[in-house]
């Protein structure tokens, strides 16, 4: 599966109002894309914010999630789903391989979300066209 960078903030505001798993070291956002793509592609963004330190520190923690998605990404994401890292305090201190097991985790968790969703969704249109 491909995997599409994210860049307007509107699909990262789009996704802070979907669905969350707060690990230790990440925050995993989720929303479903809108138009959905027609090709077997997801979409990741990722954010740091001050509050984790000066611009090599947060530059840092952007490259390593962006390692952490080329290793995760294709085998465990949905097609049509925008995806949002959002590093912590302590993603820079955190061994690489721990963080790779709280990402495919955060991605599987938030995956169960989206498809229990969607099945209700899916029961509720089915009973009212009955």
């Amino acid at each position: 599966m491909k995997v599409f960078t994210l860049k307007k903030r509107k699909d990262f505001l789009k996704a802070a109002k979907g669905y969350k798993v707060v690990t230790n070291g990440l925050v995993l956002q989720a929303a479903l894309s809108f138009p959905i793509p027609e090709e077997e592609c997801c979409f990741v963004g990722y954010t740091t914010s001050k509050k984790i330190g000066k611009a090599h520190i947060r530059n840092f923690v952007r490259r390593r999630l962006r390692a952490i998605v080329q290793q995760v990404m294709s085998d465990n994401a949905l097609s049509g789903v925008d995806y949002v890292l959002i590093g912590r305090h302590n993603t820079a201190e955190l061994n690489f391989e721990y963080l790779c097991k709280k990402v495919k985790n955060a991605i599987v968790e938030i995956n169960q979300q989206i498809l229990e969703k969607e099945k209700k969704y899916a029961k509720k249109t089915d009973d009212i066209a009955d």
